[in-house]
């Protein structure tokens, strides 16, 4: 079946755009056999003055080799590419309030990261690029309320796990059409390897392990029209988790590269990839054996949306920790705890909302009188676990809930300290397309776990949280058939959190 682009309204036509588009500066006259920006736009980490703006550029010159179908021909040494772009208050571009130039260039896979400053706070706005003769599609940003702002209402969604093989990405297509300020990406944006059977779609290649080879996988995730739809229709904040890299790994080790030094290249080239192709802020220096990913962003007095890196900084715990060595282990490295213990400390908004790849609650696997816990989440790092709800606790936040996806199941819990004093309220997305666990391990886990709430594994989509003053309300929303191209979606359950009242209630 073809796949039928569906995009808001508001994604003009490269024609239409050209119509309406200036001659800005000295952009050089390249001129491309293919739609350089092929890969659509994107905006991200938004601030009340200021947003993120990206595009890559991508050509038709590379080509597999006959004799290895995963090696690409190399691309012509292309020198910088000029790439202006504008950013306007309507969908005509008729008040644009402001514009630029920035060069594109082969090291970072000519892909573009702009830092707008200086717009109105808590604003729609519209941008679009121009390379040469080719005209990207528009897309729409928005701002975030002022520091403070006593804003009565914020919509966002979130999101994870995509394995492009395992389904069509209908959910973004449904997405795109809400009336939201944000999405929030947990995780698991690529898939380094196919995993499961029945697929619908191929990565064409295997595994990936070098640069050009995680640029190929991401741009192959972004050829999809829903997805870079949901991209053009608001901005992103985005964290990763391990599919990004390789399953399963923890700072620099993994479990199936058995060379440190060359898995540190590996994570570095995918870390790299993951720069190129998100909406994050422009690096002054670009190193990318470590890149810091954590970070706190704020909108007004509502709401703060905290997003962690549970994967880069983790320590090695063994199988069986003891109880005398658990502090000894981190999830998220000393640092980062630093950091969040101080983040909760300084917030002043009335709702945290704090944004981690997989379920912070535990999650006993064991059917029975036994326990098991998988040793890739934080119940493994049950002190971890702790610390963070201790920092929730003498930083006095009201109102903690704790997003994650990773499981591939929709879960709603509530989140208890080791003295089972209740502390925050937790959801978990299903997956947008990954295969969902087996029926048995699902059923172990909500007969096992009596805090978490609700459970729900043979759907696939994604959650939507709007925040008020009053009451955090949150729905699950699952496609009808992830196999299915047409697919639609809808609200299959929603629950609510209190002001002043951690702990779900299904409404």
């Amino acid at each position: 079946m073809v796949r039928r682009p569906n995009r808001r309204h508001f994604l003009a036509s490269g024609l239409a755009a050209a119509a309406v588009w200036p001659m800005l500066g000295s952009v050089r006259a390249t001129q491309f056999d293919t739609d350089p920006f092929a890969l659509g736009v994107a905006s991200g980490c938004p601030t009340p003055h200021g947003v993120v703006l990206w595009t890559r550029l991508i050509f038709a010159d590379a080509a597999p080799s006959p004799s290895d179908a995963f090696s690409f021909a190399s691309a012509p040494q292309y020198p910088p590419i000029d790439v202006a772009w504008e950013i306007a208050g309507d969908e005509g571009f008729a008040h644009v309030v402001q514009s630029g130039i920035v060069a594109a260039d082969e090291t970072l896979a000519h892909s573009v990261h702009v830092q707008v400053e200086g717009l109105l706070p808590d604003r729609w706005y519209f941008y679009r690029f121009r390379a040469g003769d080719a005209l990207s599609p528009v897309g729409r940003t928005r701002t975030a309320p002022a520091a403070g702002a006593d804003n009565g209402r914020f919509s966002f969604a979130f999101a994870a796990c995509q394995q492009y093989e395992q389904g069509w990405y209908s959910a973004y297509r449904d997405m795109a059409r809400r009336d939201l300020d944000l999405v929030v990406h947990l995780g698991d944006y690529i898939y380094e390897k196919s995993y499961g059977a029945q697929h619908v779609r191929s990565h064409g290649t295997g595994a990936p392990s070098l640069l050009f080879e995680y640029r190929d996988r991401y741009a192959l995730y972004k050829s999809d029209p829903d997805l870079q739809a949901a991209h053009a229709a608001f901005p992103w904040l985005v964290t990763w988790d391990d599919h990004e890299v390789v399953d399963n790994y923890g700072a620099d080790a993994s479990p199936t590269d058995r060379h440190p030094e060359a898995f540190l290249r590996r994570r570095a080239a995918a870390y790299q990839a993951w720069y190129e192709h998100m909406p994050v802020p422009p690096l002054a220096a670009p190193k990318f054996e470590a890149l810091r990913i954590y970070g706190h962003h704020r909108f007004g007095g509502l709401l703060d949306v905290t997003l962690l890196d549970t994967r880069q900084y983790r320590d090695p715990a063994p199988e069986a920790p003891q109880p005398a060595e658990m502090n000894r282990y981190t999830m998220l490295g000393a640092e980062q705890e630093a950091w969040f213990e101080r983040t909760m400390q300084e917030s002043r908004a009335k709702w945290s909302i704090i944004g981690q790849p997989t379920l912070l609650s535990a999650r006993d696997l064991e059917l029975g009188p036994g326990t098991r816990y998988s040793d890739d989440g934080w119940d493994h790092f049950r002190s971890a676990r702790g610390r963070l709800l201790d920092t929730l606790r003498s930083a006095e936040r009201t109102n903690p809930v704790v997003i994650g996806g990773d499981l591939h199941c929709f879960y709603a819990a509530d989140v208890h300290g080791e003295d089972q004093t209740l502390v925050a309220s937790e959801f978990v997305t299903g997956s947008i397309t990954s295969n969902a666990p087996s029926a048995s391990a699902f059923e172990a886990v909500m007969a096992e776990n009596a805090h978490i709430r609700f459970g729900e594994a043979r759907k696939h989509g994604y959650c939507l949280m709007h925040v008020a003053p009053d009451q955090a309300r949150v729905e699950l929303v699952a496609v009808s058939d992830r196999k299915d191209p047409d697919a639609t979606a809808a609200r299959f359950q929603e629950f609510a959190v209190l002001d002043g009242m951690p702990g779900v209630n299904r409404v």
